[in-house]
């Protein structure tokens, strides 16, 4: 039986059918993965995160990170439905490089690591097995595996990454390669998955797919130059 969803969706009253019968936001994906890695859960950004300019209006770290381990944490019982219990999974990270900084927390130092909390498992009621839960159309930052990250403090001081495409998968050095969606994927899989030659938003996945972290710097670079210049020229008006 295929525990996969192997679709992008995005309706809200569907999210609210799931997390009543017990499958939370997060989307399940079984052993063998997903056969078309063509999208993988629910999209629910908390800030926009798909452009260069998004990144640098609504990120305070951009940085290339590597999960060093990690720890399943808040278990949650579902009394109904399918799923009888799940997890999240707090996943310690080591930065090796830090490819952009805002100047909203300039006192705040990222260090060499850090840890967020990402998809963990779910627990099946009918035989006791597990698979892992996904977030939507992004990496469930895995161990083994190294990803381009844009980082915000929250409200409460904590990391978190901005949404959907702040997460990018960066294995030798290379965007859109790694793991995405709960498996391995190459450049070409991940822009099919990411639907990019679809998209007109300009997607920072997409100028910088195939390529290395530097080319993700002047991406960002450029971004905030004409962001402040924009600025500039509206104080200048007023």
């Amino acid at each position: 039986m295929r525990r996969a969803y192997p679709f992008p969706i995005s309706s809200r009253p569907l999210a609210a059918l799931l997390a009543a019968a017990g499958i939370g936001t997060a989307v399940v994906v079984g052993n063998g993965g997903l056969d078309t890695v063509v999208g993988c859960g629910l999209t629910e950004d908390r800030w926009p995160s798909n452009t260069a300019r998004e990144w640098v209006t609504h990120a305070d770290r951009v940085v290339v990170a590597s999960p060093t381990r990690e720890e399943e944490t808040n278990r949650r019982d579902h009394p109904r439905g399918p799923i009888a219990a799940s997890t999240d999974r707090t996943v310690t990270f080591a930065t090796s490089t830090v490819l952009w900084t805002s100047r909203r927390h300039p006192g705040r130092d990222i260090g060499k690591g850090f840890e967020l909390t990402a998809p963990g498992w779910q627990t099946y009621r009918s035989d006791g097995s597990r698979a892992k839960r996904t977030a939507a159309d992004q990496p469930r930052l895995e161990t083994g595996h190294t990803y381009i990250l844009a980082l915000r403090y929250d409200d409460e001081g904590r990391l978190v990454v901005l949404g959907e495409g702040a997460s990018v998968p960066f294995d030798d050095r290379t965007v859109g390669k790694g793991e995405w969606c709960g498996r391995t994927v190459d450049t070409e899989t991940f822009a099919r998955g990411e639907n990019l030659s679809r998209r007109d938003d300009n997607p920072l996945e997409e100028i910088t797919l195939g390529r290395n972290e530097d080319a993700v710097r002047r991406a960002l670079d450029r971004a905030a130059e004409k962001q402040a210049k924009e600025q500039s020229g509206e104080q200048a008006e007023e």
